[in-house]
């Protein structure tokens, strides 16, 4: 079902043109921004320089000695309307561990959310998460499908020096952090799995559009990983 008044192009700088195909975290308005990715990968406009997917839009950037807005805008829509080449992404595993000291807000977490800590944990194991947008620093795979029970929105303040590793939630994201810095969102485990990959070619353990899905180890196992 598509959003009334949606796609809305916009152009950005002399570079850039945005596609918005809705307002909000929703897995049919994400579909149609991975199709329009997947459509331009297969045909490449003339001057494309490349696409950057978000949750509810399409960043085309492109050379404006090549093309301009116009064309860019007249090539994309020509695409909209394509059969769907986007496949279902691949599920990826996350190991975390929710040991006090490695999620120093599940607590708080519980007591917020009327739960106890084994049910929060039972409740983020049971989440259905998707990668919808890399964002804010090298390796942040934002998702989305925190269950409803432990959506909390952010903190008031934010906490800093946070451990890389750290699972995080906050509303309906997760994301697993990749630098030791601040948060503002609720730290309820760590976990041993590189995100970063250390290869050139292939960065980032997650692509857009990948479904993940975390399991639980002791702390033996965490201490354990390389």
């Amino acid at each position: 079902m598509t959003d009334r008044g949606f796609p809305v192009f916009a152009p950005i700088a002399e570079h850039s043109l945005l596609v918005e195909f809705g307002d909000r975290i929703d897995d049919a308005i994400h579909a149609r921004v991975l199709d329009l990715d997947r459509a331009l990968a297969l045909a490449p406009l003339p001057g494309l320089v490349e696409t950057v997917p978000s949750y509810a839009a399409l960043l085309i950037r492109f050379d404006p000695l090549c093309t301009d807005h116009a064309a860019v805008e007249a090539g994309a829509r020509g695409l909209l309307d394509r059969p769907s080449a986007t496949g279902p992404g691949t599920t990826r595993e996350v190991l975390v561990c929710y040991d006090q000291d490695l999620a120093p807000d599940l607590a708080e977490v519980a007591r917020t959310a009327g739960m106890t800590p084994e049910a929060v944990i039972a409740a983020h194991l049971a989440g259905d998460y998707r990668v919808y947008m890399y964002g804010f620093a090298p390796g942040y795979a934002y998702m989305a499908g925190v269950p409803q029970p432990i959506r909390l929105p952010r903190k008031p303040a934010a906490r800093r020096d946070v451990p890389a590793g750290s699972v995080l939630i906050a509303g309906p994201q997760c994301l697993v952090s990749t630098l030791t810095m601040p948060t503002g969102w609720w730290i309820i485990g760590r976990s041993p799995t590189r995100i970063l990959t250390g290869d050139p070619q292939r960065p980032f353990l997650f692509d857009v559009g990948d479904r993940v899905r975390f399991r639980r180890i002791p702390r033996a196992v965490f201490e354990a990983r390389p």
